[in-house]
């Protein structure tokens, strides 16, 4: 059987087309051994370091191809007890804003305590959630939390949140564990 010239050509260079991709991606460490580095495309500005993406601010995931805060994003029901405050449990909601990749509101914090329909600004670095001070009516507020994904399949992801609320008034604050190792923080589970 005769094989065209042409298709002759064009396999033999598709043969060398992939053995030099192949050895492209290969790195000698200066030793008698190859490591192969996988040739990977970072989404989102991200940069393909030592095999793996590095991304940049306010992204995530193997190829940068998440949004940190997306992990925030919706209705929270959220159990607490300060230090002046007895058990409550209520919902508040996250959204994403057009402020920056990183930032947040965080709508209804405090709410049994307080009044409905608080907003509060909020950012995000990685899992972590921060509040940064911020006046109230009659005080302030600050906090910060810590995102944990569920490792059960089923449960539900949840932040610990620790914060605490100021009256300048009173000059009573309300601690959730943010200046005291005795109060207990704000767990929230999404819903």
């Amino acid at each position: 059987m005769r094989f065209p010239f042409k298709t002759i050509t064009l396999s033999a260079f598709a043969i060398a087309l992939f053995a030099l991709t192949y050895v492209s991606c290969n790195k000698d460490n200066n030793s008698k051994s190859t490591t192969v580095i996988k040739c990977v495309t970072c989404a989102n500005g991200g940069s393909c370091i030592n095999d793996t993406c590095r991304c940049p601010a306010g992204y995530e995931g193997t190829t940068c191809q998440t949004l940190s805060i997306s992990k925030f994003i919706g209705e929270w029901n959220v159990f607490e007890t300060g230090s002046v405050t007895s058990n409550r449990t209520y919902f508040i909601q996250i959204e994403e804003t057009s402020a920056s990749l990183s930032s947040v509101i965080i709508q209804n914090l405090y709410s049994p305590y307080y009044f409905s329909g608080m907003s509060l600004t909020g950012s995000i670095n990685g899992d972590s959630i921060f509040i940064p001070n911020q006046p109230l009516d009659s005080g302030y507020i600050v906090g910060k939390g810590c995102f944990h994904k569920s490792t059960f399949s089923g449960q539900p992801n949840t932040i610990s949140f620790r914060y605490q609320v100021t009256n300048t008034i009173t000059g009573i604050t309300n601690d959730f564990g943010y200046s005291s190792a005795v109060d207990s923080p704000s767990v929230w589970t999404l819903e």
